[in-house]
């Protein structure tokens, strides 16, 4: 396993997988490998302006040396960047590695991805006679976010995980875990070619960065996250049909779920907090999936004075939902999600809870006013 610090690669002794996480740079990342017992195999990711040393890296590369299976596996539920940086693997796989045998499993997508490049190529059942030579997670902070397919990860002859999660620990024998990039896709850019990306290719990465980044209007989007962007769009992608229809178009039911949802939220910490909850029952009155949930928790952490936002819905299990956080403030809705079993990013993570509704709230607003207490103390 290699653990998660930002900007780098860690490969310890597979017989002792450690992880460490925190580090902002080299020199402290080697001192606690050192402390720790790891192997001293840290490389450091260049910028995004240093192409040649990053094409020299060939971290892709070294990982497939020697082999000829490979499966590629998301999180469930995947949203654009899971589903963007698995088929952006795949395509440049499939492009640019001839002999190569390239399997992608992930749940059931939304049917707005279709225009993506390998979209009816991917497995969406488990098959439990399959082994590969190298599976390659994308986009999954652990190993219960990959489901049903998690046994791929653990049959696999060599393991890899591509992730931009902070709470992500490390669970694979090599990870390049960047939790300061916008998404796994850009992550993903990072370790290839770029004179090797296709319009089919930068169309996938296109898609997972815009999505993870509220098309580039939420805070993970850095002047990287605006490069990457525009030397995709220069490989002749519609981008704005991208976004109208993959990010910004709902059917009729779902526009009236959205509305229901905004309707039923109910403020709470003095009106500095807004929750609301979306339930089966209604997903069926509106003719909708639980994909139709997408976007609403957004739409509530846009209303003025909100500081921290979650919605609950129903998995259809009894009482259990699932919860998505965001946050404006200074509170880190990972360490939230974290405490009831889930991660996520500063700004944005989520979680499985069990309960009543306003149960689940109250445990989550604990959490807030803990850390609300931790920041003014700091403050003092």
């Amino acid at each position: 396993m290699i653990g998660a610090v930002r900007r780098s690669i860690w490969e310890p002794e597979r017989s002792e997988q450690k992880t460490h996480r925190g580090c902002g740079n080299e020199a402290a990342a080697e001192d606690h490998m050192e402390e720790s017992g790891q192997t001293r195999a840290a490389r450091i990711l260049p910028d995004f302006s240093d192409y040649e040393e990053a094409k020299a890296l060939g971290i892709l590369d070294e990982m497939l040396e020697g082999k000829k299976s490979i499966v590629i596996l998301g999180h469930v539920n995947p949203d654009g960047d899971c589903i963007g940086s698995c088929l952006g693997l795949y395509n440049y796989l499939k492009e640019n590695y001839e002999g190569l045998e390239v399997s992608v499993y992930l749940e059931k997508m939304g049917v707005k991805f279709s225009y993506l490049s390998g979209y009816n190529d991917v497995h969406t059942e488990y098959d439990g006679t399959k082994t590969f030579d190298l599976c390659i997670t994308s986009d999954a902070s652990d190993v219960p976010r990959l489901g049903a397919f998690a046994p791929y990860r653990e049959t696999a002859k060599d393991t890899f995980c591509i992730d931009h999660h902070i709470t992500n620990q490390g669970m694979c024998r090599v990870n390049v875990i960047e939790s300061w990039a916008s998404s796994a896709s850009e992550v993903l850019f990072r370790l290839l070619d770029r004179e090797k990306i296709s319009k089919a290719v930068a169309e996938c990465l296109y898609t997972g960065i815009a999505h993870d980044t509220g098309v580039f209007k939420y805070s993970n989007t850095s002047r990287k996250t605006m490069d990457i962007a525009g030397f995709l769009m220069e490989k002749g992608i519609d981008f704005p049909k991208i976004i109208d229809e993959s990010f910004f178009a709902k059917t009729y039911g779902q526009a009236k779920l959205h509305g229901r949802a905004l309707l039923d939220s109910v403020r709470i910490l003095d009106d500095r907090c807004i929750y609301t909850v979306v339930t089966t029952d209604e997903l069926k009155e509106y003719g909708c999936t639980v994909k139709a949930t997408d976007g609403i928790v957004d739409q509530l952490r846009v209303i003025e004075g909100a500081e921290v936002v979650f919605l609950l819905y129903e998995t259809g299990n009894s009482d259990e939902y699932k919860v998505s956080l965001r946050t404006n403030s200074e509170v880190d809705v990972s360490r939230i999600a974290q405490s009831f079993g889930g991660g996520g990013h500063v700004k944005a993570a989520g979680c499985t809870m069990t309960g009543k509704p306003e149960e689940i709230a109250e445990k989550i607003s604990g959490k807030i006013k803990e850390q609300w207490d931790e920041n003014a103390a700091f403050h003092g």
